[in-house]
């Protein structure tokens, strides 16, 4: 895959770019790059991949229609249900610990005890399940609202489910209002909540960029559908993305889950923006 991935980068110098442009540098400018669609066909993917650079309010993507009408979430969720169980208080910070309550899930990194950013990068589900439980349907749904984290279908009764199957839909534009809304320290919340937070997300960090983010999977009638979502911070800047894929089906399945990591990781180097 990343022999693939590293193939089509070399071929991204040989295409040209469509931009919409504006007359007003305020206004938000979309970029359509064909370059990212040879990215995804590369991985055997379609989709989109969706990065906002805030300095020059541009957005720059291969397909601005494929989630217009919007997916679950699935477990790009962790990130507002983490920021609601430290801001009330459910967790105090990264080295929480998350009891295993000893039955056995399918994923053998979470039949042990974790700590919240462990459990985060995890993508523990029934992990994240117990939080949602303890947070509950008043506050869930207080809190969404004044994240103005859309779409979401909450009560008593898919509390700890409603981001992984039901009615709940977020495009990949709101998920980068969301992102930059958070890191912007727009949400209402704490100050310590916020740098808390930020800890947690970070997956990784080095001399040139640090890269926040995280992952989903959904599947169900018959569609599989995943998520990588977050924001690079490099040379005093900051850049979000939204890849939202589905897989052709030519390839085992489990082959998918890091090519949704590859291929953003392969745009934002085509776009200069990490290295």
């Amino acid at each position: 895959m990343k022999y693939i991935l590293i193939s089509a980068l070399y071929l991204l110098t040989a295409c040209n770019a469509s931009q919409e442009k504006t007359e007003n540098k305020s206004e938000i400018t979309k970029n359509e790059n064909a370059n990212f669609q040879i990215l995804l066909d590369s991985a055997d993917l379609r989709g989109t991949i969706v990065i906002f650079n805030p300095q020059e309010n541009t957005y720059t993507s291969n397909d601005f229609q494929w989630a217009d009408p919007g997916f679950l979430p699935a477990s790009t969720f962790k990130i507002p249900n983490t920021i609601i169980a430290l801001e009330t208080g459910l967790l105090q910070d990264e080295n929480t610990i998350l009891k295993w309550n000893g039955e056995q899930h399918r994923m053998e990194a979470w039949n042990k005890d974790l700590t919240l950013k462990e459990a985060f990068h995890a993508s523990c589900v029934p992990c994240y399940q117990e939080i949602a439980r303890k947070i509950g349907e008043e506050r869930m749904k207080r809190y969404l609202k004044a994240f103005d984290y859309p779409e979401m279908f909450v009560d008593s009764s898919n509390i700890d489910m409603f981001w992984l199957n039901g009615k709940g839909r977020i495009t990949p534009i709101k998920q980068i209002t969301f992102l930059k809304t958070f890191n912007e320290g727009g949400l209402p919340m704490k100050a310590e909540t916020y740098t808390k937070a930020k800890k947690i997300f970070i997956r990784e960090e080095n001399e040139n960029y640090t890269l926040s983010g995280k992952t989903g999977w959904s599947s169900g009638e018959n569609i599989e559908n995943g998520w990588f979502v977050g924001f690079v911070e490099t040379k005093g800047n900051v850049y979000y993305f939204a890849t939202n894929i589905e897989p052709k089906g030519n390839r085992p399945e489990n082959e998918y889950y890091g090519a949704r990591i590859e291929v953003t990781i392969a745009a934002l180097k085509a776009l200069s923006i990490i290295k």
